[in-house]
């Protein structure tokens, strides 16, 4: 069944099995048959004339009509230059490939990618300071000299309201990077065909996608979340010190299994908003794309994760710095008794900061998604061909 609908902006790709079907530009003519025309007497070995360029000279093979050896032929000792109408060449790309491609999308088109970002990222970050000053209550106490049972008590209560506290702030953040992603997603299939295209242009095109593209962050959130419970269940049921062994076991298990799944479905949310596509169909196609590259996409996707931490401690430092500078009062109660009560002082530096790490890391891991998804589609199904003719590249026929 064909499962390849295409890529929507650029137009269709070649379908699954496409084989002899997907046209190619014409393969060089040099009039050779198997045997070239080579004459069938050549001269004895001892009278080559002394080589002048290495693989010359008595015992090399004589060169293949065409590669060299004269004046027409030195032009095919490299492979043709990929055609490069936009950010990236239209050809099988390497780590450093898509996360250049990455960063030039950023740079040729800095005001839509700027725009979407900065006003996400600032919305954001006021609901999330609102949120933590306004509406959620004061995490459990913890009292430095309570010892045994009661110890254990106020840290379970403690971890547990940190994790209640934490539920809205995770929402908005979710929220803002579907946003963010599912229009720089459309700047960057834009960029690649050399493009431009503005924010109302790229927001009118990945709106009616926002829904789907929620349903599939939540479907995979649930997907995590009940694997993780089901790897701590048996421990949590069995209870004692053997029971504490099942939990680290089932943690562990869990966690590879999730790993392994959402390396799996990564390319579900560029697949979405490019195929205009359903969220199992997305999910089926990203599977079909990662198979037999998970490792690859894994190391892509772990570089990319330890580069954007990276940029976030940096800018973080700084800023934690400063805030706690301007608001002494809230961590010096921080350090003596455990309170979050930090002023609007602290609250406003940190959220700057917070601000400026998504502007920077935001388009870095949208463009690495979508730039993932288009290699794997041009390694499997020879979407280099159709992004040349969307492009108006001259040798193509578009037509067909």
């Amino acid at each position: 069944m064909n499962d390849t609908p295409g890529w929507a902006s650029p137009g269709s790709a070649p379908s699954e099995g496409q084989g002899a079907g997907v046209p190619r530009p014409s393969e060089p003519v040099d009039g050779s048959g198997p045997t070239g025309n080579w004459s069938p007497t050549q001269p004895p070995t001892g009278q080559w004339s002394p080589p002048s360029t290495p693989g010359t000279g008595p015992g090399a093979p004589p060169p293949a009509p065409g590669w060299g050896g004269g004046p027409h032929g030195a032009g095919w000792r490299q492979p043709p230059v990929a055609a490069k109408p936009g950010v990236i060449p239209l050809r099988p790309l390497g780590v450093g490939e898509i996360l250049d491609g990455a960063v030039s999308t950023m740079r040729a088109h800095w005001r839509t990618v700027l725009g979407i970002t900065l006003a996400v990222s600032v919305i954001a970050q006021i609901a999330i300071i609102l949120v933590q000053r306004y509406l959620l209550p004061e995490p459990a106490a913890i009292d430095p000299n309570a010892t045994g049972s009661e110890a254990l008590r106020q840290t379970a209560d403690s971890a547990q309201s940190s994790l209640v506290n934490s539920v809205p702030s995770l929402l908005i953040t979710m929220i803002a990077t579907l946003i963010t992603t599912s229009v720089l997603t459309v700047v960057i299939s834009r960029s690649v065909l050399g493009r431009p295209v503005t924010l109302s242009d790229a927001w009118a095109e990945a709106r009616p996608r926002l829904a789907q593209l929620l349903g599939l962050t939540l479907l995979l959130a649930l997907i995590s979340a009940a694997i993780m419970t089901a790897g701590l269940l048996p421990g949590m049921l069995v209870g004692s010190a053997a029971g504490a062994g099942l939990i680290v076991i089932g943690l562990m298990a869990a966690f590879v299994v999730v790993i392994w799944l959402m390396v799996r479905f990564c390319l579900a949310s560029p697949a979405l908003m490019l195929e205009r596509q359903s969220i199992t169909t997305s999910m089926r196609r990203s599977a079909k794309l990662v198979r037999g590259a998970w490792w690859r996409t894994f190391g892509i996707l772990a570089l990319t994760g330890l580069l954007t931490l990276i940029v976030s401690v940096i800018i973080a430092i700084p800023f934690s710095v400063i805030a706690m500078a301007m608001d002494g009062g809230g961590v010096g109660s921080f350090l003596t008794d455990g309170s979050t009560d930090f002023g609007w002082p602290f609250l406003i530096v940190s959220g700057i900061g917070q601000v400026i790490t998504a502007t920077i890391t935001y388009p870095l891991s949208a463009g690495v998604m979508a730039l993932l998804y288009i290699d794997q589609r041009i390694r499997r199904e020879a979407l280099d061909i159709e992004l040349a003719r969307a492009a108006g590249l001259p040798g193509y026929d578009t037509r067909s």
